[in-house]
C-alpha cells in the first residue's frame, strides 16, 4: 500500500513539475480579477447618488397589494446594461437596487423607498400611477438621528437578517391567501407589523428592510429543476466537455489506485421500460408544491434581502418588540412551501466563551451593513413581485393603525376661472 501510495505521490510531482507554469498565471489572474472588480464596485458604488422618499397613503386607501404588485414589476426594468468592456473592468459598473423601508418611532409608522437618484423619476412615476392620491416627499436620512456607530453606552440594539429556510424555489405564504371575497372579512398580512409597530414609544425604534436587486433568469432554471425533480422527470444526459471528459479521466484513473473497477452485468435496457414521470404516483401535497413553484417562477423575480433591527435605550429595552417582529414573519412561513429563518452568522445572540465582545461586533456590523443597504451573501434569496408585495405594501383601509402618517386631505385641482397675475 505504502508502494502505491509513493506512486501516486511521484505521478502527481510530474504533473505540477511539467505543468506550474501553465496552471500558476491563471490561478494569480483569477485573484488579481477578484479583487480587482471588488475594488472598481466599490469605487462605483461610492459615487451614487440615493435620494430618500418618504410615502404617504390616502386615508381612504381600498386598494389590495396588488397595486403594489404591478409597482414591483416596473421596477424589473432597473438593470445596469454594461455594454463594454471599459464599464465592467474599469468603471466598475455593476447592478444597483432599492431598499423598502418601515421605520417606526415615537412619532409614527413611515413608508420609505431609497433608490439611486438616476431612477427616482421611475420610482416616483410608478407609485402615483398605482396610487395617484398618494404623496412622496423627499427627505433626509433617518438613520442621521442616530450615532454612526451603535451600541454604545445609551442604546442597545437586537436584529438579525432574514434568509429563506429552503431554495427560492419554493414561494412563502403571499397575500392572496389572506384575502377573501368580502371586503370586511379582508385580512392584511402587514396589520400584524403596523399593530407591533403602532407600540413603539419613547426613544424606541424598529426599522425593517428589504432590498432588491434585478436578477436573470438563472434562478428559474434551477427551480424548474425542482420542479423536475419533484416530479420525476427524467432528464437526457448532457454532452460532456473536454475539461469534464480530462477530470472524469483523472477521477477514475486515481480511484483505480485505491479500490477494484466495478463491473455489472444487467441489461441496459431496462430503463427505457421505467415511465417519463412519477406524476400520477403523486400526491395532492405534491402536486399543490409543485403548482406553487410553477407559479412562483411565472412572475418576474428579484434578489432579494431582508433585516430588521429594534434599537432602544438600555434602560428601556424590550425584548418583546423583538417578539413581535419574529411573530409577524411567522405569518409567512409554511410547512410545505418555505420561512423566513434568522441568519445564524448575523444573528445578534451569540453563543460562544466569548459571548459579549462577539455579539457587540455583530450588532455593530448589521447596525453598519442596515446604514450602508449592503446586501449580506450569506443570505441570498429570490422573491417575486408577488411575495415582495406581501411584506411591503400600504395597509388597507380599515385596519392601518392610527399612528401610521396618511395625508390629512385631498389635493384637488385649480378652479379653471383662476385669476392669473
Amino acid at each position: 500500500m505504502a508502494l502505491i501510495f509513493e506512486i501516486i505521490l511521484e505521478f502527481i510531482w510530474e504533473i505540477i513539475r511539467w505543468t506550474w507554469w501553465i496552471f500558476l498565471p491563471i490561478w494569480l489572474f483569477i485573484k488579481f480579477n477578484k479583487y480587482w472588480m471588488y475594488y472598481v464596485n466599490l469605487k462605483y458604488l461610492k459615487a451614487v447618488e440615493y435620494k430618500l422618499l418618504e410615502l404617504k397613503v390616502p386615508r381612504d386607501l381600498i386598494k389590495t397589494p396588488k397595486s403594489m404588485e404591478n409597482i414591483f414589476s416596473t421596477f424589473h426594468a432597473i438593470r445596469a446594461f454594461i455594454s463594454s468592456w471599459e464599464k465592467k473592468y474599469l468603471k466598475g459598473e455593476t447592478q444597483l437596487w432599492l431598499s423598502l423601508e418601515i421605520m417606526a418611532d415615537s412619532e409614527g409608522t413611515h413608508f420609505y423607498i431609497r433608490t439611486p437618484k438616476q431612477f427616482q423619476n421611475l420610482v416616483e412615476s410608478q407609485v402615483y400611477a398605482q396610487y395617484p392620491e398618494a404623496e412622496i416627499i423627499e427627505q433626509e436620512d433617518y438613520i442621521n438621528d442616530l450615532p454612526k456607530n451603535l451600541p454604545d453606552k445609551n442604546f442597545n440594539l437586537w436584529g438579525t437578517d432574514l434568509m429563506l429556510a429552503r431554495e427560492s424555489a419554493y414561494p412563502i405564504k403571499t397575500y392572496e391567501y389572506f384575502e377573501e371575497q368580502k371586503e370586511e372579512k379582508r385580512i392584511d398580512p402587514l396589520s400584524s407589523l403596523m399593530e407591533v409597530m403602532s407600540r413603539v414609544t419613547g426613544q424606541d425604534r424598529i426599522w425593517f428592510q428589504i432590498l432588491i436587486k434585478y436578477t436573470g433568469d438563472d434562478w428559474k432554471k434551477e427551480a424548474e429543476k425542482v420542479v423536475d425533480d419533484l416530479a420525476g422527470r427524467r432528464k437526457p444526459p448532457k454532452p460532456i466537455s473536454f475539461f469534464g471528459f480530462v477530470s472524469e479521466f483523472f477521477g477514475n484513473f486515481f480511484k483505480a489506485f485505491v479500490a477494484p473497477p466495478e463491473f455489472s452485468f444487467e441489461s441496459g435496457g431496462e430503463d427505457s421500460d421505467k415511465p417519463e414521470t412519477k406524476v400520477m404516483h403523486l400526491t395532492s401535497g405534491q402536486k399543490d408544491t409543485i403548482k406553487a413553484i410553477e407559479g412562483k417562477i411565472s412572475k418576474l423575480g428579484f434578489e432579494s434581502f431582508v433585516r430588521f433591527i429594534y434599537i432602544s435605550p438600555r434602560d428601556d429595552f424590550d425584548f418583546q418588540n423583538v417578539n413581535g417582529i419574529f411573530g409577524v414573519m411567522n405569518q409567512f412561513n409554511t410547512q410545505d412551501l418555505n420561512s423566513f429563518k434568522p441568519c445564524p452568522k448575523t444573528i445578534t445572540g451569540a453563543k460562544s466563551p466569548l459571548k459579549d465582545r462577539k455579539e457587540f461586533l455583530r450588532k455593530r456590523l448589521l447596525y453598519g451593513a442596515y446604514r450602508l443597504r449592503l446586501f449580506n451573501p450569506l443570505t441570498k434569496s429570490v422573491l417575486n413581485t408577488e411575495e415582495l408585495a406581501t411584506l411591503y405594501h400600504f395597509p388597507i383601509m380599515g385596519v392601518e393603525p392610527s399612528s401610521l402618517k396618511k395625508i390629512g386631505a385631498k389635493k384637488g385641482s385649480p378652479p379653471g376661472n383662476l385669476p392669473v397675475l
